[in-house]
């Protein structure tokens, strides 16, 4: 069985290296938005022009954006969303309902400090996990139905 694992959420810190790394003895595809923070933000104007408005500026990055989230979740057997520390991620709040109106396996990634403000997202949830280790073996532990050493 092969996985194929869409990895959404905050960019900032190497959570999704260590989850494909933790991930490379095992059967996974792995697919994400685009992590490059400036292309992300800039992409609907370095494509169909400039905006004199910040607002449309952002608007035309978060509609072409989209449309590969919505190809990645859509064709994701598993969703990870990664809520971070630093920043707030509601393209991740967003993701993670996507996630789990289409009816996707989705694991939820993120610290103690964000239960509370969770509750509902982690509800939507089949597991939430605090560390990418974690989300490693619960991959595995989907494909090989063994538990960790």
């Amino acid at each position: 069985m092969t996985l194929t694992v869409y990895l959404s959420g905050e960019i900032h810190t190497d959570w999704r290296d260590q989850i494909i790394d933790g991930a490379r003895d095992l059967d996974v595809r792995f697919d994400s938005p685009v992590t490059d923070h400036g292309a992300s933000d800039d992409c609907g104007v370095a494509i169909l022009g400039a905006e004199p408005d910040k607002v449309w500026h952002d608007h035309k990055g978060a509609k072409l954006n989209a449309i590969r989230t919505r190809k990645g979740i859509e064709e994701a057997d598993v969703v990870v969303v990664r809520f971070g520390d630093k920043y707030k991620q509601w393209n991740a709040a967003f993701d993670a309902g996507y996630a789990a109106a289409l009816g996707k396996s989705l694991i939820v990634l993120s610290g103690p400090d964000h239960q509370h403000a969770l509750k509902e997202v982690h509800a939507a949830a089949l597991a939430v996990a605090s560390e990418p280790r974690q989300v490693v073996e619960i991959l595995s532990y989907v494909l090989t139905g063994k538990l960790p050493a």
